[in-house]
């Protein structure tokens, strides 16, 4: 049943019903230290509370704020089953004739009764929830466009410099533009999963190749016992430097000029 149409008791009501202290209707819902109550029995059986009890609150004479129950029709008859004899009667009587007369109210003062209730409630909340859908995606717009903002002209500024040198440039020349050494930005790149060292040469993993993102380039070299050799060495074109870019910045690692713009 909807809640807005879920007709309720009051649980003082319900003590004034079986005659008995509100206090008393309190234990049994919330239970003792030494004894668990209704309410602790039906959670841990895996029941729906609100199906029988709602936790409410109202104002005393002293104005201060007290617990109570709202009690459905459900929650009426757990109770019942509780008292026996003449007391259970009465309060049986009672609390159907009270839900009886809440019942008559509804069909006598809407002119569809209940169901024409729960529909106007569920357009309301289907108009909420619209207006709430909406105003949660124009907010995220905003930040998005705000990021947007923040990032572009600090990427601009950096991908116009790659951009302006389209030729070959070794890791070290990249790792500058970062305020690193070459040694220090070999490593992360390996401990991104983007590169592996074989023979001296770093090389790049299986995933990355044949996207034009290095260029191997043989050097000539003499080693120390004199004799001469070919070293190997990785450099990056203007494709692979805009690959680290983003790989980087994926890693919250930035260049030094986007840096200083963020922060002006």
């Amino acid at each position: 049943m909807n809640e807005i149409t879920q007709k309720y008791i009051d649980s003082r009501e319900i003590a004034e019903m079986m005659e008995v202290p509100h206090a008393d209707i309190l234990k049994k819902l919330d239970g003792r230290k030494d004894r668990k109550g209704y309410i602790q029995i039906l959670s841990e059986g895996q029941m729906s509370v609100a199906d029988y009890f709602k936790k409410s609150s109202y104002i005393d004479a002293q104005g201060k704020e007290r617990p109570c129950y709202n009690v459905t029709r459900l929650g009426c008859d757990f109770l019942a089953n509780k008292f026996t004899g003449e007391k259970g009667i009465l309060f049986t009587g009672r609390y159907v004739k009270r839900f009886h007369e809440m019942e008559d109210v509804i069909q006598n003062h809407m002119p569809q009764g209940k169901e024409l209730l729960a529909l106007a409630v569920l357009e309301a909340q289907k108009t909420i929830e619209e207006l709430t859908g909406e105003r949660q995606r124009l907010i995220e717009e905003v930040n998005v466009k705000n990021q947007v903002i923040g990032e572009l002209k600090p990427k601009a500024d950096y991908t116009d410099k790659i951009l302006k040198n389209p030729g070959l440039v070794t890791i070290t020349q990249i790792a500058k533009d970062y305020g690193m050494s070459g040694q220090e930005m070999n490593r992360i790149l390996h401990e991104l999963g983007i590169q592996f060292k074989q023979s001296g040469q770093w090389l790049l993993y299986r995933e990355f190749h044949g996207k034009g993102y290095t260029h191997s380039e043989t050097v000539d070299i003499t080693r120390a016992d004199g004799r001469p050799d070919i070293k190997m060495n990785t450099k990056w074109t203007t494709k692979g430097r805009l690959f680290l870019y983003d790989k980087l910045k994926e890693a919250g690692i930035v260049p030094v000029i986007e840096r200083k713009n963020v922060g002006r």
